[in-house]
Formats: structure tokens, C-alpha cells, sequence
């Protein structure tokens, strides 16, 4: 057994660890970084979020701390510790700069903020918290800057060991000490030597089924594809193996962006998505709040709102999935600008798509036949197996309420109610994307992961999506890039503690 010794441990690569290998690097810390994967610069997310970064001030987007603040730990329904919410607003600005300045502009990009958050209802309350890493031309974002931040590690003095996989956690007197870990090509174990601290990046667990078993199942059920193909929850189990503990009920991110072959029963059907970019049944047009209806082709909930309101309305429906009908017309640009869709499902940047990479995916999808088109409402529910008569109901009495201007059913706004009456028409059966699990390890305001007894467990830091106590439920995504910047933020901040 090969044994190694450095001040810092960061176990992960990805968002959170980057930030804590440069930040512990900064601080003149010997650290070395173990990732079980051969890269990781792809993953890091391009909208970040934040409030008083020089770019929004700049573009005078102008956020209250306390506002947003309460409105996270209300979405929440207070189950987060409200002192790490302030530690992420007070601490996302000083993170977003460093990055703009140290990282992006030194190759010609940039951080550029997003002015505007549009919404007319309580329910769909948004902040301009988005930080764009855009490219030098304006035009899009900076994919893979990733690269740059581990490269910006390494400058710094940071060493990166890649097809390392962390076995288990060392423990000497009561404190972490270092890890025992493996070589992922030659299976060869490694003892690595931690003289001040261990920090855990690991992401979450949401391609490792039996954990999603354990502790989210529901979401087994609602979530038809995982994109978050790295997540096994080694991390959190590695510290929960020592006593650490960790959020005791689910947190997720999710897409309701899956399209998946009629007649799918969503209870065992997950795929785990192994070729990204090219994610299977990805569908970017489902983000649009357009008439959505159960597996009984009848209308079931206000379709606007945030995204994965709309699998958890369909698990109180038969078979967990919903179907989402729209039209030729529907896809034209200007029908889909007046839906001021906010974060990656905006039309145009900030947005993945312009309207015609959209119909573009929409005749890909149609093509593998996860999308059904049809000249007539009775041929789209055949082809969706949905009962006919129950869905021209559904059709003709939101036909209705579109021509009033008025969802006297539901509630949507009038500038979201868009006509289904004009063929051809478009129907896909939805479910959910995992890109995340966000509940984690518990940890105070200096990133030390906690036990039981709400003690620290000296020598031990967590960052990023394996950590908790932040998020709760529902993803906010009204609050556009606030996973990758809880990331982001608490990685620099773990990397500047544990280098102390």
C-alpha cells in the first residue's frame, strides 16, 4: 500500500471541490484532490447564482439579502438552517468575482449578469440571481470552464489524482486524519495522509439506486432518467460510517424534462444517463407550461410553476408520469417568448435553446418515437394511450378558458394560456430528470461536518450537493444557478477554513 501525506484531502473535482482545492491552495495549504473519474471540468455549472457580484451591480440588478433570504427558507417550509441560506447571500458575491476575475477573464470570458426574473404570481416568485460564465463573444456561456478552475487549482500549487475512488475515511483519536482510497485502473489502495483536514465534494446519490431506495423513494418513482450519473453517495456514506449525520428527509433537483416511451410504468423505469452531453430522452420544450394531463388525459394542476412541481402533482395520479399536449403554432418563436420561462429553459441565452434548436430536438425525439404527432385530438390520444373522449374534454374546456382569458379552473396567468386547436398536434409522456439529490451531511457555518449530537467531527469538511441542511424538497428554481452556487460558495469557503 502507497502511502501520502498532504495538508488537504478534497475528495471530488467537481463544482464544490475545485473551488476548495484553489481556495485551500491560496492559503499556501499542501492539497491534493482524488476524483474517481478521469475529469470533471464538463460538470461545472454555467448560471451561478448570487446577489451584489460587481457584474449584477454593474448591470444594476439590485436583490434583497433578508427577502430572498426568507422567501428560500419559506419555499423550504423552514426545514433548512436558515444561518447557512445567510452564509451562502453574504459569501455568493465574493465567490462569483473571484471567479469572473481569477478564471474567466484571463481567457477572454466573463461573467455577465441576467437583469431580469419576469412573474406576475406569488406561486412563481423569481429573483435576477443568475451570474452567466459566458463566452468572449456574448453569445453563449463559457462551457467547460470547469477546465480552467482545476487548472487555476494547480497553478496555485493544488496536486489532482484522477481515477481515485475514496474507500473509507481514516480516524486517529477522535479525528479525521486522511482516507484510504483505490486506484480506480490498477485496484491498488492508497493511504493518504491528511494532516489538516479532509473535505468532501462527492456530489449526491442519485445514481445509486439502493440509496434512492433508502431515502428518496418517492423520487424512484417520479424520476425517469438520472443525468447525475457520478452520484453514488460514497461521500456521504464514507462520513456517515464515522458518525456523521446527515438531513433526515429527501432534497432533489429536477427537470421535468424525461420523455419516455408510451406505456412506460414509471416504477421500473430509471435510466441512468451515461452519454452526456447526448442525454436520452431529453426533452427542453417540457419546461414550458403548456395544458399538461394525467394518464387519464385530464388536466390536474396549474402547470405554472416551478419545474418539478409538476412530478410531484403527478404522483397524487395514476401511474406517477403526465402527458403534455401543444401545437405546431405553439413552437414558433413568439408563442414561446410569451411564456418568460427563467434559468436554462429561457428562450435564447441564458436559455439552452433558441426556438429553433427546440423544434429541432421536438423531430429528434419524434423520430424515436418518444414524441407522437397527429392531425386530430382522437389519433394524438391514441398514440399517447390516453382514453379520447376524456382528452377532447380536457382539450375543449381549455380551449375555453384560452379564448376568456381566464383559468377559471386553475389559475394560470392569461400570458402563459396558449390554444390547443390547431393541428398538427405534439404529445409527449413526461417524467421527471434527477440532475441532483441535495440533501446531505449536516454542517455548520465553517463547512465542518457535524455527528449526531451536533459536535463537529474535527478534521472532517463537506461542500456542495454532499452536504446539507440547504435545500429541502423542492428545488427553488426561481432563484435561477443556486445549486451550482451553493457548490461553488461553500467549496471556497471549506478550502479557506480547513487551510487555517
Amino acid at each position: 500500500m502507497k502511502k501520502r501525506e498532504y495538508e488537504i484531502i478534497v475528495v471530488g473535482a467537481s463544482n464544490a471541490g475545485g473551488m476548495a482545492a484553489a481556495a485551500a491552495a491560496e492559503k499556501g495549504a499542501k492539497v491534493l484532490v482524488i476524483d474517481k473519474m478521469g475529469s470533471a471540468g464538463y460538470l461545472y455549472r454555467e448560471t451561478i447564482a448570487a446577489i451584489h457580484s460587481k457584474a449584477q451591480k454593474k448591470a444594476g440588478v439590485e436583490i434583497d439579502r433578508n427577502e430572498l433570504v426568507n422567501f428560500l427558507s419559506t419555499f423550504n417550509q423552514g426545514n433548512v438552517d436558515q444561518r447557512l441560506l445567510n452564509t451562502w447571500a453574504d459569501n455568493s458575491s465574493e465567490m462569483v468575482d473571484w471567479l469572473d476575475e481569477q478564471v474567466l477573464r484571463p481567457h477572454g470570458a466573463y461573467i455577465k449578469a441576467t437583469p431580469d426574473a419576469y412573474y406576475e404570481t406569488e406561486r412563481n416568485h423569481a429573483f435576477p440571481t443568475g451570474n452567466e460564465a459566458t463566452a468572449p463573444d456574448g453569445k453563449y456561456w463559457q462551457m467547460g470552464y470547469g477546465n480552467w478552475v482545476i487548472a487555476k487549482a494547480e497553478e496555485l500549487g493544488a496536486e489532482f489524482a484522477w481515477h481515485t475512488k475514496l474507500e473509507k475515511l481514516v480516524v486517529e483519536h477522535g479525528r479525521v486524519t486522511g482516507v484510504i482510497a483505490k486506484n480506480m485502473k490498477t485496484q491498488e489502495p492508497l493511504a493518504i495522509k491528511a494532516t489538516k483536514a479532509v473535505i468532501l465534494c462527492t456530489g449526491g446519490y442519485g445514481s445509486n439506486q439502493a440509496l434512492m431506495a433508502k431515502w428518496n423513494p418517492l423520487g424512484l418513482k417520479t424520476n425517469v432518467y438520472t443525468d447525475s450519473q457520478r452520484d453514488d453517495g460514497s461521500g456521504i456514506t464514507a462520513a456517515m460510517a464515522i458518525g456523521a449525520a446527515k438531513d433526515e428527509e429527501p432534497a432533489s433537483i429536477v427537470f421535468n424534462r424525461g420523455a419516455v416511451p408510451v406505456g412506460t410504468n414509471a416504477e421500473d423505469f430509471y435510466e441512468v444517463d451515461l452519454t452526456p452531453p447526448d442525454d436520452p430522452g431529453y426533452l427542453w420544450l417540457g419546461s414550458y407550461p403548456m395544458l399538461k394531463v394525467n394518464l387519464n388525459g385530464e388536466r390536474f394542476f396549474n402547470e405554472s410553476a416551478p419545474y418539478q412541481f409538476q412530478m410531484t402533482a403527478a404522483s397524487k395520479q395514476p401511474g406517477y408520469l403526465s402527458a403534455m399536449i401543444w401545437t405546431e403554432d405553439t413552437m414558433s418563436d413568439e408563442n414561446l417568448k410569451q411564456y418568460h420561462t427563467l434559468g436554462c429553459s429561457r428562450l435564447g441565452f441564458p436559455g439552452i435553446f433558441t426556438g429553433e434548436e427546440a423544434r429541432k430536438e421536438v423531430n429528434d425525439r419524434l423520430k424515436e418515437g418518444l414524441v407522437q404527432k397527429a392531425d386530430s385530438i382522437d389519433e394524438l390520444a391514441k398514440k399517447l394511450g390516453l382514453p379520447a373522449n376524456n382528452l377532447n374534454k380536457t382539450v375543449e374546456r381549455y380551449n375555453e378558458m384560452v379564448a376568456s382569458g381566464s383559468d377559471t379552473d386553475f389559475g394560470k396567468e392569461s400570458y402563459r394560456l396558449e390554444p390547443v386547436a390547431k393541428p398538427p398536434y405534439y404529445g409527449a409522456i413526461i417524467g421527471g430528470r434527477l440532475l441532483a439529490t441535495l440533501d446531505g451531511l449536516r454542517v455548520n457555518l465553517q463547512m465542518q461536518v457535524i455527528n449526531q449530537q451536533g459536535n463537529v467531527i474535527p478534521g472532517l469538511y463537506a461542500a456542495g450537493n454532499c452536504s446539507g441542511g440547504f435545500f429541502w424538497g423542492i428545488y427553488p428554481d426561481h432563484v435561477p444557478g443556486l445549486t451550482a452556487s451553493h457548490a461553488l460558495t461553500f467549496g471556497r469557503l471549506a478550502g479557506k477554513y480547513a487551510a487555517e
